[in-house]
């Protein structure tokens, strides 16, 4: 359907074409002892008042106003333009009478500016103003260039008005299909929270506890629950085979840290997106990716692991905690003796040469919990963000 704005154009039009068509016949009437050839004005005002009856139906909506309907209303009204020249002396033509359509012609023009725009009334309106001054013998009075450049700046103006309010409802009713569409998701998972997730927890527990073949099912269970719990929360999955070149500006975080969500690793992340440096959010999510790593490393084949994503104004934060055994006291420092640079290297490595730093806590039997905090703006990402920007890919 089209915007609401524009059916009341073309029911105000259809109104504009009687009026002025009766203003024409009035005129006509007064005009017609002081006309030259009062009967041939009389069979174009005849015609004139028929063809208004006759399509009132053509102009009360856009469809039904074809383009070929509006070449035959401009035409004529061209043709009573000029026609004037022939019907009425030269007397009061050039004491500024009115031609035959009179105002009418103002109404072929609106038709061309509601049905295609500012662009198709600008034509219409030139035409008009080349029969005005064909029918005036080249040599326009006051009141005739008044009229012509009144007739072409309204119906420009209200054609240009046509094209924004066509746009605007284009945007509002994408808008309200978003709106829609978030609504039966944020309802859907609801639903979903309510019966499916909470059904499949309960069977990876139950599992788990049975242990044997149920503990594989448990496992299952556990993996679709974090599949559909990342659906549910609308986090964008990327495809499992992307390609080298990505898209430029900044990546979302979420779309990366999404891959290492499973039935043993729970993904917390904000509902909108964490954007980073492109650079910045593939190192960062390494960084996450090493952490886990050590977790299923030290921590067992049982253990379980949260990673939290905080966007805050200055920072970026990524959690990972597990509820493994944690680590002995001494042991990171024995492990770099030892050549074993896991920690040191592949995340806080990471994350000192993005300007950011890596927190690592532990108390034995009671987890791990590593803090990665990448600061927004730092100086690698200002560089990246020049270099993007430089190349046209815009800002980080």
């Amino acid at each position: 359907m089209r915007m609401s704005v524009e059916q009341p154009l073309w029911r105000a039009l259809v109104a504009y074409r009687v009026l002025t068509a009766g203003y024409a016949v009035a005129l006509y009437c007064y005009a017609y002892d002081d006309l030259r050839h009062p009967l041939t004005g009389g069979a174009y005002i005849a015609a004139l008042a028929v063809w208004t009856l006759a399509t009132l139906g053509r102009v009360m909506s856009e469809r039904r106003c074809t383009k070929g309907f509006l070449a035959a209303d401009l035409t004529l009204a061209i043709t009573g333009i000029l026609l004037t020249a022939v019907v009425d002396t030269q007397a009061r033509i050039d004491g500024g009478a009115f031609t035959l359509p009179s105002i009418w012609t103002a109404g072929s023009v609106l038709a061309f500016a509601i049905k295609g725009g500012w662009r198709w009334a600008a034509l219409a309106s030139s035409l008009v103003a080349a029969a005005d001054l064909a029918e005036r013998g080249g040599v326009p009075g006051r009141d005739t260039l008044h009229n012509v450049l009144l007739v072409w700046v309204a119906s420009i103006g209200i054609g240009y008005v046509v094209e924004v309010a066509r746009i605007s409802e284009r945007t509002l009713a994408r808008a309200l299909q978003i709106e829609a569409a978030t609504r039966e998701r944020e309802r859907l998972a609801r639903d979903i929270h309510d019966g499916v997730l909470q059904v499949l927890a309960m069977v990876q527990r139950r599992g788990d506890q049975a242990g044997g073949e149920a503990a594989e099912l448990g496992r299952m269970a556990g993996e679709q629950e974090a599949a559909l719990r990342t659906l549910v929360s609308g986090a964008p999955i990327p495809a499992p085979h992307a390609g080298a070149e990505g898209p430029r500006g900044p990546h979302d975080l979420r779309t990366l840290l999404a891959p290492y969500a499973s039935a043993r690793v729970t993904l917390s992340a904000p509902g909108t997106p964490v954007l980073l440096d492109p650079a910045a959010a593939a190192e960062l999510a390494a960084a996450a990716g090493a952490a886990l790593d050590n977790v299923w490393r030290h921590a067992g084949e049982r253990a379980h692991a949260w990673i939290l994503v905080e966007d805050e104004p200055d920072a970026v934060l990524v959690t990972v905690r597990d509820d493994g055994p944690g680590i002995a006291e001494g042991r990171l420092a024995a492990a770099a003796a030892e050549g074993r640079l896991g920690v040191a290297q592949s995340i806080r490595g990471r994350l000192r040469d993005l300007g950011g730093t890596a927190e690592l806590l532990s108390l034995p039997g009671q987890g791990t919990e590593v803090e990665l905090r990448l600061p927004r703006l730092c100086p690698v990402q200002e560089e990246a963000a020049v270099v993007v920007a430089a190349e046209g890919g815009g800002t980080a």
